[in-house]
């Protein structure tokens, strides 16, 4: 099984794009893009899914048809419907629609009117202004696309977390099969838990090296093998990324482990602090002259310099040399410290599962809570809950609250800022919540004094609580929006409301950077996972993951307290 969720998901997804330039069928169009969806957002993959019997059709959106469709393109890595089509429209038409601005209806004005069929060629006509009198194309697109589509060409590509995920641990599962390995790690940006990952940094030890290097090199996902030694080897796999491998002995492993997950900087940092003490860092161990003295444990590492044991998400030379010096490293948030989830979609907007399934699903992670956030209704959400539907929705919680033991389902809603600062909601359905989760949807090319005092102002509200995903952005695909964040953040903190870390992979909203200038402010954020399914309550990891590369403790989280406090803590001042 060599194809993973973000690869089949994929798939659909140019599918559904050429089905529209073609002009097919709406219903069959948004069929193709809701299974991709649903594949895409999946946290198992589908691939080992299927090995272990599972029925796809119980997943959302997946009827006979796509299950057969996903099963045949998990046995033979390809889509049939896909390479009938491709005899009549050039699939690269797809990437066109990378480009933010660019949906199917432009892509096929470029196809027809001007036959761009990819995005070097888009870029190119672009530059000599062949874009033009085009219908739908101003000066203002115009330019963009000549900005994103050579991004796209130039910059090398970078994989989310959650799709390098996917494939590390298939990775990991194919070595730690092999007799005589003891050890398995994967190392690099990922290690550190970075938002995106260019390539990966395997680090194995075992008694035997060659039958390691072999079965790493035959893995079914390799396309290319681009190097091949006797403890070492580097390889292209079929979904585009760079895998490197290295085999090192016990003595070395944490050495090696400090080594390779880096990043640069740190090391550079850790290196020069050693040579004051007349010692050497490397891949193989801490030497003093020639002699080996340390390196089969990180901490053993850290400490033939006089330090604490640093944590992976830290590594960025962003200040955790000094303070494993003097003992001021923060006691990281694990995922753990969680007690629940205060972003949360039902079938009620634009979600999947039902309020009572999501419920379930929280309280088998544990949760003593979960906030039911569904989409008050706007533009782009035209199913979302106006005041009727919420205050029935309100009603359901409460009968279901009577009956459920374990949990306690909050009475909440994801309440559209609107241009001016305004809520989509009025407040006399917003004060009987328990607490509202406010954001933007729309209008994210306003600039930076415009944005903010419109997040400000919806702050000014006392119904609200939490901003969801501040920056609007989705990584790799649009441009996080304009913001003033230190005087965003003041006015949180001066009115009461707490900023979140957004935990969909293609968000991770607040990133890690701005997580740390909250905890020096001192403001309290808040950890959700924006799930549509009961399965991406699971997101919560990749957000805790962001957390902690924000230095952030469990303190500095709103919903690692229990129901008790977090209520209190919710109360505007």
């Amino acid at each position: 099984m060599t194809i993973h969720n973000p690869q089949i998901a994929n798939l659909f997804n140019r599918y559904a794009v050429l089905l529209e330039i073609k002009g097919a069928n709406p219903f069959r169009i948004r069929a193709y893009r809701n299974a991709a969806r649903t594949i895409e957002n999946l946290p198992r993959d589908v691939a080992a899914m299927l090995g272990e019997g599972a029925d796809l059709t119980e997943l959302p959106g997946i009827g006979d048809d796509l299950a057969h469709k996903i099963a045949d393109i998990v046995a033979t890595e390809q889509f049939g419907e896909l390479e009938k089509l491709k005899h009549r429209l050039p699939v690269a038409l797809a990437d066109l629609t990378e480009v933010p601005g660019i949906g199917p209806k432009r892509v096929k004005t470029l196809f027809r009117l001007r036959k761009i069929k990819s995005l070097k060629e888009l870029a190119a006509a672009a530059r000599k202004g062949r874009l033009k009198g085009l219908p739908g194309f101003g000066p203002k697109i115009e330019a963009n696309i000549l900005k994103i589509a050579e991004q796209h060409l130039t910059s090398n590509r970078r994989y989310k977390l959650s799709d390098a995920q996917q494939i590390a641990n298939s990775l990991v599962a194919n070595l730690e099969c092999v007799p005589g390995v003891a050890k398995v790690t994967v190392a690099g940006s990922y290690r550190r838990r970075k938002e995106t990952v260019g390539d990966l940094d395997i680090l194995v030890t075992c008694a035997a090296s060659a039958a390691v290097v072999q079965k790493f090199v035959t893995f079914s996902e390799v396309q290319d093998i681009l190097a091949k030694g006797s403890t070492r080897a580097s390889v292209k796999l079929k979904s585009g990324i760079q895998v490197d491998l290295r085999v090192v002995p016990e003595r070395s492993y944490g050495a090696a482990l400090v080594y390779f997950t880096g990043s640069k900087a740190h090391n550079i940092a850790l290196r020069a602090l050693g040579l004051k003490s007349h010692l050497k860092f490397n891949e193989y161990g801490v030497f003093r002259g020639k002699k080996w003295i340390a390196g089969r444990t990180e901490k053993e590492v850290y400490a033939q310099v006089g330090l604490a044991f640093i944590e992976p998400e830290l590594r960025e030379d962003q200040g955790e040399i000094d303070a494993a010096k003097t003992g001021r490293l923060p006691k990281l948030i694990g995922l753990a410290d969680i007690k629940g989830d205060l972003h949360v979609h039902t079938a009620a907007s634009d979600g999947e599962a039902s309020i009572e399934q999501m419920a379930d699903a929280a309280k088998a992670l544990g949760y003593q809570y979960i906030a039911i956030t569904d989409h008050s209704k706007h533009i782009g959400i035209t199913h979302g809950l106006d005041v009727r539907r919420l205050a029935a929705q309100m009603r359901k919680i409460a009968t279901l609250n009577a009956k459920l033991h374990g949990i306690e389902i909050l009475k909440s809603v994801e309440v559209d800022i609107l241009a001016d600062g305004s809520l989509a909601l009025p407040d006399s359905i917003l004060e009987d919540l328990d607490l509202v989760v406010a954001a933007v949807h729309s209008k994210f090319d306003l600039d930076a004094q415009a944005q903010t005092d419109r997040i400000i102002r919806a702050m000014d509200n006392p119904n609200v609580n939490i901003i969801a995903h501040p920056f609007g952005r989705l990584l790799e695909e649009r441009e996080p929006c304009q913001l003033d964040i230190q005087r965003l953040m003041k006015a949180a903190l001066e009115r009461g409301c707490h900023l979140e870390v957004n935990g969909q992979p293609s968000r991770l909203d607040l990133s890690d950077v701005h997580c740390r200038m909250a905890k020096e402010i001192g403001l309290k954020l808040v950890i959700s996972t924006d799930a549509h399914t009961s399965e991406t309550l699971a997101y919560m990891r990749y957000g805790v993951d962001q957390a902690r590369r924000g230095w952030l403790e469990a303190s500095d989280v709103l919903n690692t307290r229990g129901l008790a406090e977090l209520r209190r803590l919710l109360k505007r001042r």
